[in-house]
C-alpha cells in the first residue's frame, strides 16, 4: 500500500461512502477495498482500489465530478470510470475495456481474486464464480501480453 495525502483522502471518502455497507458474508464492506489497497504499490492504484466501488454504489453522493473536484488526477478518474460497471454493458465487454488500462486492470484482478475467495462467504461460491474466473483469466492474459493485444484504435 502506498501512503500519501491523496491516499488518505481516498480512504476517508471510501469510509464515508461505505460506512453502512456490509458484504455478502456480513463483514463491513470497507474491509474489501482496504484489502485491495494493501496489495497496491503506487499512489494511483491504491486510490483506485480504495474508491473502486464508490461511484457504482454511491454515485448519488460521490460521482466523478466530486472526485475530480477533490483533486484525484485523470489516470485515477479514468480507471474508476472503467471499473464502474454500467448495467446495460455485458460483463465481458466491461472486462475487455478494463484490460486496456493498466491501473484498472491491476485493481480489477485484485478485486476478482478477493471476490473468488470463498472464505469471505462462509465457503459458498459467489453466483458469478465461473464468470469471475473467466474475467480473471482474460485480465491475466492481458497483463502478460501487455497493451499490444489491445490497440487504441477501433
Amino acid at each position: 500500500m502506498y501512503y500519501s495525502e491523496l491516499v488518505k483522502k481516498a480512504c476517508r471518502i471510501m469510509f464515508e461512502a461505505h460506512q453502512e455497507d456490509t458484504d455478502k458474508g456480513g463483514y463491513p464492506y470497507v474491509f474489501h477495498p482496504f484489502f485491495l489497497a494493501t496489495q497496491m504499490d503506487d499512489e494511483a492504484s491504491t486510490c483506485v482500489a480504495l474508491l473502486h466501488d464508490v461511484v457504482e454504489d454511491h454515485g448519488d453522493r460521490f460521482d466523478f465530478a466530486f472526485l475530480k473536484k477533490e483533486g484525484f488526477p485523470d489516470p485515477v478518474i479514468n480507471a474508476l470510470r472503467l471499473l464502474t460497471h454500467a448495467e446495460d454493458l455485458p460483463y465481458m465487454e466491461y472486462v475487455g475495456a478494463i484490460g486496456k488500462d493498466p491501473i484498472a486492470r491491476k485493481v480489477k484482478m485484485a478485486d476478482l481474486r478477493h471476490n473468488l475467495d470463498v472464505r469471505r462467504n462462509g465457503g459458498t461460491k459467489p453466483k458469478k464464480y465461473d464468470l469471475y474466473l473467466q474475467a480473471l483469466s482474460f485480465l491475466e492474459e492481458a497483463e502478460t501480453a501487455g497493451n499490444e493485444r489491445f490497440p487504441d484504435s477501433d
